[in-house]
């Protein structure tokens, strides 16, 4: 499968960017989710790479083929990409059956294929498959009803199954009537005899595809009917919908028509899978069970997968790497753990996370020995500690250079030809801090900001409220589910969020001990809202 690579694509419209100066290398097997609130662009991105979409400048490459660039006048069309879509509405025919859906595609195929000799072909794998008549009948004889009599539809199904054939092939299978004891000894000389004729005919190689002055022979075709056959039953064992073939999508739950849209668009074997929100549509229950074929898919087709969702938990769960976006700018993009542990700025590290972080304001100023001394939650001091011994006044002086160098890279882009001023302008995230009272709306900012203004992240399971904290809190609320608890807790005016694993039960007004665990209790710049570095973090 492909490499896509993306380099500096944009799309806005008029002054509106979609996606800003996008950067972005997608490897070969990977199962890359594009994440982000509503109107970011991830969806744009997708229908771009896919073709659907005409970016407005850069350049697109799948595998080392280019398929848009700006400059050089290229855009190839979605339908010469080989790429398969997936889209959150089904789009099942109604009046075709199961079978007829997946194969409704390639049936229209027309390229350049070899030639190939499927009298032949056929004819040598119902020989090879012969030479076993015991097994042959064996799997018949599972196909039985109670009655005892032999059920064709099922036995046709199941040798289809078992033998990995078409069903034209399945039928001339079963004419043999095999459970009957029959000897078939002649059959397969007469088979082998027709394999050995027809390579005299016209040399084949051992796919037998038609060789001609020792090259394979091709020709602009569409595909046959014993080639759509086995297409399908491919992807269908791959989806596990063999046993639905002849019913209408009405008859289908949503799991079901999901897996007749993901086989269809498996059928053709496009090089790259696009997904945008297959499973929206689907309940919670069946959701996280569709999850989980994705994952197997993925592993049993070797594709590349590109899924676009805003659901925070289908991306950690599913992805090998996440593409995190916000207003068409690329926030992150990483493994989901790294992402999750190691956030490049605050709106990263809002975004990913169930419960959400918690966000805590600090005024800050670091010691000889590269500690940190804080004043957080309203009057209560506390001392962070680096995980890597860092000087801050470094790290600002490093994020000046940074943002100055930004700020001419953009001084220097808005005086080239064409360069049209962003009207939907980047802003630092607008972090939450979670109050007793909010009566502002939850949204905290100040017009001055210095170098001793931090943030500290703070993931709800390193709350801990059953040790030996030196700050007193109280339990604001709790929602036991079972295995763990998700405890809101007030400390003065401020509201923090925990998870307690285990079945504990807390009773609201009650007081506890509040201790900050672990040591990746991350540290924000409150003006740029970039991370400076992760620790460990100790109330007094």
């Amino acid at each position: 499968m492909p490499e896509i690579r993306l380099e500096h694509i944009t799309k806005r419209w008029g002054k509106f960017y979609g996606v800003d100066d996008l950067n972005l290398v997608i490897e070969n097997n990977a199962f890359v989710t594009l994440l982000g609130p509503s109107g970011c662009g991830k969806t744009t991105t997708l229908r771009m790479i896919a073709g659907l979409e005409t970016p407005t400048s850069g350049r697109i490459t799948i595998g080392d083929t280019v398929v848009f660039d700006s400059e050089l006048g290229i855009n190839i069309p979605a339908n010469k990409r080989k790429v398969g879509f997936l889209f959150q509405n089904y789009a099942l025919w109604p009046n075709m059956t199961v079978y007829e859906n997946i194969s409704f595609g390639l049936s229209n195929i027309k390229e350049e294929m070899p030639k190939v000799n499927f009298e032949a072909k056929n004819a040598a794998r119902l020989a090879q498959i012969l030479k076993n008549p015991q097994d042959v009948a064996k799997t018949l004889e599972e196909c039985r009803d109670k009655k005892g009599k032999l059920d064709e539809k099922k036995a046709i199904i199941k040798l289809i199954d078992t033998y990995t054939i078409s069903q034209y092939t399945a039928k001339k299978l079963f004419s043999y009537h095999l459970e009957q004891g029959k000897d078939v000894s002649a059959e397969v000389k007469a088979l082998e005899a027709k394999v050995e004729a027809a390579r005299k005919a016209q040399p084949f190689n051992e796919s037998f595809e038609l060789l001609k002055d020792g090259k394979v022979e091709t020709s602009v075709r569409k595909l046959t009917k014993e080639e759509i056959d086995l297409s399908v039953r491919r992807v269908s064992r791959i989806v596990k919908i063999s046993m639905f073939m002849d019913r209408y999508p009405a008859e289908l739950s949503g799991g079901q028509q999901q897996r007749v849209a993901i086989a269809r668009t498996l059928a053709p074997e496009p090089s790259v899978l696009f997904m945008d929100e297959p499973l929206s549509n689907l309940d919670a229950k069946l959701r996280l069970e569709m999850r989980y074929e994705l994952q197997r898919l993925h592993v049993e087709t070797g594709s590349t997968f590109v899924y676009v969702t805003h659901d925070q938990m289908e991306a950690m769960t599913l992805a090998t790497q996440i593409c995190l976006i916000n207003n068409g700018v690329l926030q992150q993009y990483a493994a989901p753990l790294e992402v999750y542990n190691h956030p490049e700025n605050l709106f990263v590290a809002d975004f990913v996370g169930n419960p959400s972080i918690n966000f805590v304001e600090a005024k800050a100023r670091q010691n000889p020995d590269f500690t940190i001394d804080m004043t957080v939650l309203g009057d209560h001091k506390a001392v962070f500690t680096p995980d890597k011994p860092m000087q801050l006044s470094q790290w600002f002086r490093r994020r000046d250079e940074e943002l100055e160098a930004q700020a001419q890279a953009l001084k220097a882009r808005a005086g080239e030809s064409g360069y049209v001023e962003k009207s939907n302008k980047d802003e630092t995230f607008c972090y939450h801090i979670a109050r007793v009272n909010d009566e502002d709306d939850g949204i905290h900012e100040e017009p001055v900001l210095t170098q001793e203004d931090l943030v500290l992240g703070i993931r709800p399971e390193f709350l801990s409220i059953t040790g030996g904290g030196n700050v007193e809190c109280e339990i604001y609320g709790a929602m036991p589910t079972g295995m763990e608890s998700t405890v809101k807790v007030r400390v003065g005016e401020y509201l923090l969020t925990g998870v307690v694993f285990g079945s504990t039960l807390f009773t609201i007004g009650s007081k506890a001990p509040l201790e900050i665990t672990g040591s990746n209790v991350m540290l924000f710049d409150r003006s740029s809202g970039r991370r400076i570095t992760s620790g460990t973090l100790k109330l007094l």
